[in-house]
């Protein structure tokens, strides 16, 4: 169960009390049973695990303290990156310390004793809904948007929706003690998402890294050409670069960039500084072990 701000602050002191120190706690975003639940508990076996409402409430708990460590969904896909996390990047004081790479599964999940063909409508997370579209346009379904796939299933148990089914994970079903309907109902078989674990941490090279980075580029001709130059002339292998709009300046971007190498690296040094020297603003946001993403 998700616990109320003034509920988690007063768990943390009776911990705090207890154990005298904050015990090793992970957050993550969603209700127990949502795929960045699952995602957790694949890295993270053996920590308590903290529950949040909204990837706004992961950032802001790390930094004051409430978990050691985070983790949250960057990427998927089939549907692209989740923007939020990304925005959220550029202001955190966090550091990206790990990543996680997991298969998603959807199912179609109802209260017990229904059919698969009395269901009208599902509700689920808009990201689920999207990985589900061709099923859910196939079956003439109408769609309602969730915070969370779990919390999906939880609020059609606790309100007993008849021909109302939720779009969530196996555990879900599970945990709440659901009736699943119909296993494997995302559109692509190749559905993997991207997970972040973000920190207080900085971590040590390892021989297999990545290292993730903000910039936003001068006004000149070839700005982010010149920048992109600086990776290919040490053959630094970029996997990523996504762009995301300045707020406060329209048609203004900052841009992301995921690539081979960390920042302790001679090569990896060598680029940042020369970068940092054609960038209107740099960040590094972190390096980090590469994770395997065996499936694709």
């Amino acid at each position: 169960m998700i616990m109320e701000n003034k509920q988690l602050r007063q768990y943390i002191k009776e911990e705090v009390f207890r154990s005298g120190q904050l015990l090793d706690r992970v957050a993550f975003q969603g209700e127990p049973g949502a795929f960045s639940e699952i995602a957790t508990i694949t890295r993270f076996q053996n920590s308590g695990l903290v529950p949040m409402k909204t990837l706004h409430e992961v950032f802001d708990g790390l930094e004051r303290g409430i978990a050691k460590c985070g983790v949250v969904p960057i990427e998927n896909s089939t549907e692209g990156s989740v923007n939020e996390t990304y925005d959220l990047l550029l202001h955190t004081n966090l550091t990206v310390s790990g990543e996680i790479y997991l298969r998603i599964i959807h199912c179609l999940i109802g209260n017990r004793g229904e059919t698969k063909e009395e269901i009208k409508s599902v509700y689920s997370h808009p990201q689920a809904l999207a990985q589900c579209r061709n099923y859910i346009r196939r079956r003439g379904l109408l769609t309602n948007e969730a915070y969370d796939t779990a919390g999906a299933v939880k609020l059609i148990k606790q309100h007993r929706k008849m021909n109302v089914a939720a779009i969530a994970s196996k555990r879900a079903a599970e945990l709440y003690d659901m009736e699943i309907l119909e296993e494997g109902i995302e559109d692509s078989k190749n559905n993997f998402t991207r997970f972040l674990v973000i920190s207080g941490i900085q971590t040590e090279p390892t021989g297999h890294d990545g290292t993730s980075i903000i910039f936003s580029v001068k006004h000149a001709p070839g700005a982010l050409y010149g920048i992109l130059e600086e990776f290919a002339a040490r053959r630094i292998n970029l996997s990523k670069i996504e762009s995301r709009p300045k707020k406060q300046t329209p048609w203004e971007y900052f841009f992301y960039v995921d690539f081979e190498g960390h920042v302790k690296d001679e090569l990896v040094k060598e680029a940042i500084i020369a970068i940092g020297q054609k960038t209107a603003f740099i960040k590094i946001l972190g390096s980090y072990a590469k994770a395997s993403y065996s499936g694709f």
